[in-house]
């Protein structure tokens, strides 16, 4: 592990991989109100996490993770390998993520929201899982989307809950997204709605995540 100020505090039970990098004022394995004695977390080899991340107790992430600066990864989450966070987003508890994810700046992610390998959000997007905020009973029917693999969201976009982005969809920005996406379309609006094909994009699809 590389530290490079006194600042940073791994808590009990969260094991780091080989050849940590962690910035100054890291928090890792901050303990939770519900948190069993058993629950344990960790961060997979060859990570950076930069300055001003807290990342919960029983969350596990694989290697070669990187995040930006005041990043938050709350307890309970699952990152695959190869995934990045950035700047000022956060990941709410119980969240899957797959592998070869990319979150970019300011994204919001919320508890029960499961995103599939080599998906990639743009900066903002806001994903949902709420439907009745306000509802007496809406601790008990959250309900995040789920993004499918491959799949694209542009900047400034909300999905609403239970959404389903389909493989390889893309998003338009500033997109409200409030149905699920056949896998391989373009949509657009608020509402979202469907105004192509990928395959009708001047490029093909190994080129567009070969970029990404």
């Amino acid at each position: 592990m590389t530290a490079t100020a006194d600042s940073v505090r791994v808590h009990p039970g969260f094991e780091l991989g080989a050849d940590v990098t962690l910035e100054d004022f890291v928090i890792l394995g901050k303990p939770f109100a519900a948190m069993a004695q058993d629950d344990r977390g960790g961060l997979g080899a060859h990570s950076v996490i930069r300055s001003h991340t807290v990342i919960y107790a029983a969350t596990r992430i694989g290697a070669r993770f990187q995040c930006g600066h005041h990043v938050l990864i709350r307890e309970r989450t699952r990152i695959g390998a190869d995934c990045s966070v950035g700047t000022g987003s956060v990941v709410e508890h119980h969240v899957r993520i797959g592998d070869g994810v990319r979150l970019h700046s300011n994204v919001f992610v919320p508890e029960f929201s499961t995103l599939h390998d080599g998906c990639w959000l743009g900066p903002n997007v806001v994903l949902t899982n709420a439907k009745y905020p306000r509802s007496p009973r809406v601790k008990d029917e959250l309900v995040g989307p789920t993004i499918m693999p491959g799949a694209k969201i542009g900047a400034n976009t909300t999905v609403l809950p239970g959404v389903t982005i389909g493989a390889n969809a893309l998003v338009g920005a500033g997109s409200v997204v409030v149905r699920d996406v056949p896998a391989d379309a373009v949509v657009v609006g608020n509402p979202a709605r469907i105004i192509k094909s990928i395959t009708d994009l001047p490029y093909d699809l190994e080129s567009l995540n070969a970029n990404c």
